[in-house]
């Protein structure tokens, strides 16, 4: 699966929902993504030492949590997240783009 792109992935996902009896409740899918976020938080912490547990910390795992319900959400919106990618990142390189550059000078020096 290595180099699927974001539409392909939400076509992937959408086939799996389906075939296993469908998506949830939009809020409950809303509500998912606000406990994986939250796990990807702990687990940065558990990785800086800040929150020691006794478990590894799987951030790798937490993200692709994160992606999976933005594949959710997306496909019950109806919305293409690769044409939302691509908005984004114009967005971005318009208002952050110098911003960004000055930064990384002024960390380098």
């Amino acid at each position: 699966m290595s180099g699927t792109g974001l539409s392909e992935l939400q076509a992937l996902v959408d086939q799996w929902i389906r075939d296993h009896g469908g998506y949830w409740d939009e809020w409950a899918n809303l509500a998912r993504l606000a406990e994986e976020t939250g796990e990807v938080a702990a687990a940065f912490q558990r990785l800086r030492g800040w929150r020691p547990r006794p478990e590894p910390a799987d951030l790798a795992g937490e993200l692709g949590d994160v992606l999976w319900v933005l594949l959710v959400i997306a496909n019950q919106q109806g919305i293409s997240l690769s044409d939302a990618f691509e908005q984004t990142l114009a967005k971005v390189t318009g208002r952050d783009g110098e911003a960004w550059r000055q930064w990384a000078a002024d960390r380098d020096q």
